[in-house]
């Protein structure tokens, strides 16, 4: 399913809720493995050291919106202690490159001295929320966008079933992913009583799971599959388990994450596009926003080596025959905006517009990757 870019000449549905459609996102987890080892993602990638360059680079292609993390286990090394040494660079080198930024506040990571089970461990989320939405009231900012708890869905199977990170246990998902929604719902109230015209785009993978064969219980297991992506948003909005907070003024920006491997049959074999059991990307999206109309950002999405630019390709086609069906997708973002060793096992993932640091701090550009957004984004803007 690898495509030429299309003709958007047509598209009905014209975005204008961020400061560009196409936007880059930094890979910034600070998980710990399961041998303990803390993986801080802006540090292996280099960009710590590199920010103002790194969002001049997103700047030069005409990527004015941005993903990042503030880290948590960094700002609040000591409880109700906030040392935003490590955030404060990260946010005058946006201001300095035009950046808009969507903030990430936990991303798979949270401070040593916490317990992510106990009640403290929501209460100090939302303290720690509050304290980032009263620091940005008091640089400037009067609705600027935040990510609470990223990929819920993902962080809960990761970490608490298969234990590939942090928590690192398995067979307690349900209930990591209940905690994590206390923790984002109080955040998000908290951000509010500080903010009232604060936004947030609430992550999680966009799949689609299909039936083995052709069993009823092949089907029933497969329906099920897929439809569990949806309970962390069914939570926030107070759909499903209301005694957790959430309601419906929560639900604001749909993240999606969507990659070449998100959809697979209910046995755990991925598909493959031209298998006849895969799904046009154009028709998830369909399904996402009639189930909840709200606006949706493709938060994160890429593939690697040379399926870069034929991805990318793919998604813009099927994110603009659904914008033709007058669905709201606001943006898409492509991951990572520079490499990085992967976080699960050091492995480099050559998945990047730009690549590795060399000594000097320069990167290399992958140009058919640079060249297929360019030519997306003159289409997008004559059609504008």
């Amino acid at each position: 399913m690898m495509t030429e870019p299309r003709d958007t000449s047509s598209v009905r549905h014209r975005p204008r809720l961020f400061k560009s459609f196409f936007q880059g996102s930094f890979a910034c987890s600070t998980a710990c493995r399961g041998e303990g080892k803390r993986v801080d993602l802006t540090v292996s990638s280099g960009h710590d050291t590199l920010l103002d360059k790194d969002y001049a680079r997103l700047a030069a292609e005409g990527l004015l919106t941005a993903r990042d993390g503030a880290r948590w286990y960094l700002i609040e090394e000591k409880p109700g202690e906030y040392d935003w040494s490590t955030f404060m660079p990260m946010l005058h080198a946006a201001e300095n490159q035009g950046i808009e930024m969507i903030w990430e506040l936990a991303h798979f990571g949270w401070p040593a001295h916490l317990d992510i089970w106990q009640p403290r461990f929501v209460d100090s989320f939302a303290a720690f929320a509050r304290a980032m939405a009263c620091l940005m009231r008091d640089e400037g900012y009067t609705a600027p966008f935040f990510t609470p708890m990223n990929q819920i869905s993902f962080w809960s199977w990761a970490g608490a079933e298969v234990a590939m990170f942090n928590p690192g246990v398995t067979g307690r998902g349900g209930e990591l992913k209940q905690q994590l929604v206390r923790a984002s719902v109080a955040a998000m109230r908290a951000i509010r009583e500080e903010l009232p015209a604060a936004r947030f785009v609430l992550t999680d993978p966009l799949v689609h799971v299909a039936s083995s064969d052709n069993s009823p219980a092949a089907q029933e297991e497969a329906r099920q599959q897929h439809n569990a992506q949806y309970e962390v948003w069914d939570m926030l909005s107070g759909r499903l388990q209301p005694g957790l907070g959430g309601d419906a003024t929560l639900l604001d920006i749909i993240g999606l994450n969507y990659y070449p491997d998100n959809q697979w049959l209910a046995n755990g074999e991925t598909l493959a596009p031209d298998n006849p059991a895969w799904r046009p990307l154009s028709g998830l999206l369909e399904e996402v926003w009639h189930r909840y109309q709200r606006p949706i950002l493709i938060a994160e999405t890429g593939a690697e080596g040379e399926a870069r630019a034929p991805w990318l390709n793919s998604v813009v086609e099927q994110a603009g025959l659904a914008m033709d069906n007058g669905i709201e997708i606001e943006g898409i973002s492509v991951y990572p905006a520079v490499d990085y060793p992967a976080w699960a096992d050091d492995r480099r993932a050559p998945g990047g517009l730009f690549g590795l640091p060399d000594a000097n701090g320069s990167r290399t550009v992958n140009e058919p990757y640079v060249l297929a957004i360019r030519s997306h984004q003159i289409k997008f803007k004559n059609a504008g």
